[in-house]
């Protein structure tokens, strides 16, 4: 999928010193918002040489599932219900916006 969503992600945080380079979020997201970023020096992310980076932030739908899955508890993200709206939204051929409408953003 290359759905964009414009302003959300913008709650999406990845401490990088937490991460453990375990790759559940990369397995978790449905839009591959990340990806592994290499790390210097064989002491780092817990000893696997890697850790997730934020690759595509827009892309991001704030579902929330890389925050639940996340062992290590380095990921923060504003989950909300809009997400679900531009999705079902985008099922039935309907606008690819997230917001509920009157103005209001709620993701």
């Amino acid at each position: 999928m290359n759905e964009h969503y414009p302003l959300n992600g913008e709650s999406l945080e990845l401490d990088a010193n937490r991460c453990t380079g375990c790759g559940t979020c990369i397995d978790v997201c449905p839009h591959s918002v990340f990806a592994f970023a290499k790390t210097r020096g064989a002491t780092t992310s817990h000893n696997t040489g890697r850790t997730a980076c934020i690759a595509s932030a827009d892309r991001c739908m704030a579902c929330g599932a890389c925050a639940l899955n996340c062992p290590a508890k380095a990921i923060q993200v504003a989950s909300g219900v809009g997400c679900a709206a531009a999705v079902i939204n985008r099922l039935l051929g309907k606008s690819r916006d997230c917001s509920c409408g009157d103005g209001i953003r709620c993701c």
